[in-house]
């Protein structure tokens, strides 16, 4: 495949042939065990099988295809392990490959966009991409200032294929079903259409990246690359080398897993209280481990204001298309939330629930239920450090979708407000990278320092704490021992 299939009866047809070619395959299968194979290599055949059709034919349509399939990919940590196995390199694949542009398509693109003297304004232009995405490649240059960059290149028609491809997959989603046990995966299309008109406006994603970029120009732990040129189909950005994430999951160190799921959280929490943004896309494909930060000596020779080298590892950070907006940062709600279950307050959480639409009206639930329900599932926040892995999401995803389960009889009353659900799907997300990287994080200290609710200061009186707005007083006026 050369190109992105763009007429709506060619991209139908592809999609259409998947349920075909399953059901093509569990008849091969049930052949094989016929003919006395093994159940267990068969299954396991079928299954490999099955993910190559699935995934070579949502890599090489790209656009939303390809997007369901780097969700997917984010949610493999919770799939069971005899079924993630077989699926588990060729999600990997597709978060960072698909078929590229022709050469002439992308030159094409830039003349119209650029103007037909393009390539003046860049001392070098990679016509190999180096990346794929959902609606756009990436290709490698040299600005004309000097400045390496990236050059995203929007495909022709992306815009027509994805709401296509959204359309489609809205009537076969019932047959992916099966890959993410208890999941209900409409929500998640219906989301993604919503979501097209603002990911293919490349005026709104510099936007946000501009915003991300400013806000962590001097950040020790957390890179974005600057802005530097962008029309409707070309956005011209910093370049930023790196080890991509689903390197560091498929091979990196320990040490190299933790810092990067330390700042993945932290980048996830912080985002949305510094600049009003949440990074609505959290899949491995977005994000680079870069070396520490170079010291940065000031005028007198010592290290200048915010130039000094961390001596760590930090998160580089790509592709804003797609952002939620929230200018007071993350709803105060969910850590006031979070803080009251883990402190065992039923009655408070269950009616802090309710008013904001998790529980409807017309439902009464039982609030130590709903407490018994929610504590598994917040478990790495109550904990000083945890350690996230594809075993605990696996069990959390097999106790939420057994049928015979509590949880699974209490979940299905429960509700998701609109005004949530992109909130919800980021966090989920970002979860099954920290379970994918089997990292150990502190998440309860990016908690505390960057969602608004969840940590409680005291004001003291008469040696009592007393929930306030002020912390502890030290020094003299405190007493002997300066406070807590």
């Amino acid at each position: 495949m050369s190109d992105l299939p763009r007429k709506a009866v060619t991209r139908t047809a592809k999609l259409a042939a998947l349920p075909i070619g399953f059901a093509g395959r569990a008849t091969w299968g049930l052949g094989k065990r016929i003919g006395g194979a093994s159940a267990d290599l068969v299954t396991k055949e079928l299954q490999q099988r099955t993910a190559d059709q699935l995934f070579k034919v949502l890599g090489e349509l790209k656009g939303g295809a390809m997007k369901f399939g780097q969700l997917l990919s984010v949610f493999e940590s919770a799939l069971p392990e005899e079924v993630a196995g077989p699926y588990r390199a060729t999600l990997t694949k597709l978060q960072d490959a698909a078929p590229p542009m022709p050469t002439q398509t992308v030159h094409g693109v830039l003349e119209e966009q650029l103007g037909e003297d393009w390539r003046g304004l860049f001392l070098e232009f990679e016509d190999k991409p180096s990346a794929a995405a959902s609606i756009g490649q990436v290709h490698r240059a040299v600005w004309h200032d000097g400045r390496e960059v990236a050059v995203k290149v929007q495909y022709p028609g992306a815009g027509e294929a994805l709401l296509s491809d959204l359309a489609q997959l809205s009537r076969f989603v019932r047959l992916l079903g099966p890959l993410i046990p208890g999941m209900d995966m409409k929500p998640l299309v219906t989301e993604m259409r919503d979501r097209v008109s603002e990911e293919l406006d490349y005026a709104l994603e510099a936007e946000a990246q501009r915003e991300h970029a400013r806000e962590f120009v001097d950040d020790p732990d957390v890179v974005v690359p600057d802005v530097v040129h962008q029309s409707d189909q070309v956005l011209v950005t910093e370049w930023i080398d790196g080890t991509p994430l689903a390197e560091i999951i498929s091979s990196g160190t320990q040490e190299q897993r933790d810092r990067a799921g330390q700042l993945l959280a932290r980048f996830l929490f912080s985002g949305p209280m510094r600049t009003g943004l949440l990074h609505a896309d959290p899949h491995p494909g977005n994000f680079r481990l870069l070396p520490p930060r170079e010291e940065a000596p000031g005028e007198d020779g010592k290290d200048g204001e915010g130039g000094g080298g961390s001596g760590e590892l930090r998160l580089g950070v790509l592709d804003f298309g797609t952002v939620d907006r929230l200018p007071g940062g993350l709803p105060e709600t969910i850590g006031e939330a979070l803080r009251m279950t883990i402190d065992g307050e039923s009655d408070a959480v269950y009616e802090m629930l309710r008013a904001e639409g998790f529980v409807r009206e017309t439902i009464d639930l039982d609030p130590e239920a709903v407490l018994d329900y929610l504590l598994p599932i917040i478990e790495p926040a109550g904990a000083e450090e945890f350690t996230f892995t594809r075993a605990w999401m696996r069990a959390q995803a097999a106790r939420i979708a057994d049928p015979r389960s509590p949880a699974h009889q209490l979940g299905r009353q429960l509700n998701l407000p609109p005004s949530y659900l992109l909130i919800h799907r980021v966090t989920l997300s970002t979860i099954g990278v920290l379970c994918q990287l089997g990292a150990t994080v502190r998440l309860k200290d990016e908690l505390e320092d960057w969602l608004p609710g969840f940590y409680v200061e005291y004001v003291y009186d008469d040696e009592e704490a007393v929930e306030g707005e002020a912390a502890p007083e030290t020094g003299a006026e405190s007493g002997e021992d300066g406070g807590a």
